[in-house]
């Protein structure tokens, strides 16, 4: 039987620092594994279809084609005028309400998804138009189409440019993902929330969730620093 159990049929002083120190001692596991099995695994996932969708999209927006680029600035001008909890609500609850229930993960996933395209989407059209048109007018002169030029000339430039403004948002959406705790998604903060309904230590619990989640994104910072020092390092040479 674990610390917290004993703390909740009263084998463990109700009071004190001892009480304070099982259950942050008996919550970490079950929070940590929250962390483990769904909120990295629904941000990993969220974050490379949305990495698809914010390329599409940004290339939608580029093209001379008026209906496309009409479409890309329709789904960013939606995604960014609405909070992001209200499009999980439509997802879940809404699409729900009419017949098309989706569980609890896949519609977190779709709604971490859109909402990343289209913030991301901005970010890969911006890389891409930093990149000089002499870029392009070279790739032109050397018989490259626009496909070749954009596949093998701007978007890996773009891409390095990118990298930053990126690795935030996937950080930042590793926070965001607290918010699928409001579709009944068993991550990390809801877990947290569960303890806390039975200890009656928010404080507690909810400040060894901001630690899990502090821990996480410096590790992924110290990723992004990685990446950028290695990219800098073949522009310098």
């Amino acid at each position: 039987m674990s610390l917290l159990n004993n703390i909740l049929i009263g084998s463990v002083p109700a009071t004190g620092f001892e009480r304070y120190v099982d259950i942050a001692q008996s919550s970490f596991w079950p929070l940590v594994k929250g962390a483990l099995t769904y909120t990295i695994p629904m941000t990993l996932i969220a974050f490379v279809i949305g990495l698809i969708l914010a390329v599409t999209t940004a290339l939608f927006r580029l093209s001379g084609n008026k209906l496309l680029s009409g479409i890309a600035r329709v789904y960013i001008s939606i995604i960014r005028g609405t909070p992001l909890l209200v499009q999980l609500f439509i997802i879940f609850f809404g699409f729900g309400s009419i017949g098309w229930k989706i569980d609890p993960f896949p519609a977190a996933v779709i709604g971490f998804s859109l909402n990343t395209g289209a913030y991301a989407s901005e970010i890969i059209r911006a890389s891409i138009q930093s990149i000089p048109k002499g870029q392009w007018e070279a790739s032109s002169s050397i018989g490259m189409t626009y496909g070749q030029a954009l596949k093998r000339v701007i978007l890996p430039q773009a891409a390095r440019v990118s990298i930053p403004p990126l690795s935030n948002s996937f950080i930042s959406l590793v926070k965001d993902t607290s918010l699928a705790s409001t579709i009944l998604v068993t991550e990390m903060f809801r877990k947290s929330q569960e303890i806390v309904a039975n200890t009656y230590e928010p404080l507690l619990l909810y400040t060894e969730a901001a630690f899990i989640y502090w821990v996480i994104c410096f590790v992924l910072s110290l990723g992004q620093d990685q990446v950028e020092n290695r990219l800098n390092r073949y522009v310098k040479t």
